[in-house]
């Protein structure tokens, strides 16, 4: 009859290890969960993806030149716009956050357009205009767009990437700077806010993120 089996005793070696697995195993945890709440946190706080507002040497200034020939074969001057707002797009067709804005530059034309207060107006950035003319009639679009074949108009606005857009008050100085797409209604909330600033007399400079901006 054999002996019954038995569970060996524990070792010296493995009572020590215990203990040592379980704290191995608490401070991964922590550090997984010091992880997870600071990637919430990032979340949380990082810059929007469209209307981000960012600072300009041209805040502030009277707009650069900006004329040229447009898709249509038609011409586009910024100063025949004086006295109302210029939304100026910098953009190419293949750049998807351009795509992305569309139809909400599409939005903001189309209701400016009843009211005549504001324009929007294009600078086709490195693209090719057929390309870009097929952009148009697919997507919808009535406003111009101005070719910059030698880069001269983006260089004037020192254009690094698209899309950017600028947003120029009824009196010709460049008063808000956009990166990574702009909505509709956050240009219409930036207008609004620069209009009633005006309005209520606060005297402030064009500026960097706080977005403040001088008026005439």
């Amino acid at each position: 009859m054999s002996a019954p089996v038995t569970d060996p005793e524990p070792q010296p070696d493995d009572v020590a290890e215990a203990p040592t697995r379980r704290r191995t195993g608490l401070v991964v945890s922590a550090v997984v969960a010091v992880l997870a709440i600071g990637f919430v946190v990032v979340l949380a706080t990082r810059e929007p993806g469209t209307d981000r507002r960012t600072g300009s040497p041209l805040l502030g200034r009277v707009t650069p030149p900006l004329a040229g020939e447009t898709l249509d074969g038609g011409r586009f001057d910024i100063d025949d716009h004086q006295g109302r707002w210029v939304v100026v797009n910098y953009f190419a067709t293949w750049c998807v956050p351009c795509v992305t804005e569309h139809p909400e530059l599409d939005a903001f034309d189309q209701a400016h357009r009843r009211t005549g207060d504001a324009v929007v107006v294009s600078v086709l950035f490195d693209d090719d205009p057929a390309t870009a003319r097929e952009f148009f009639a697919r997507n919808g679009g009535d406003w111009p767009v101005v070719l910059d074949e030698n880069g001269t108009i983006a260089s004037r606005f020192a254009v690094a990437k698209v899309p950017e857009t600028y947003l120029v008050a009824p009196n010709g100085r460049v008063v808000q700077k956009f990166t990574g797409g702009v909505t509709q209604d956050g240009i219409d909330r930036e207008i609004e806010r620069i209009e009633q600033a005006a309005a209520a007399g606060e005297d402030s400079d064009a500026g960097g993120d706080d977005g403040e901006a001088g008026q005439r």
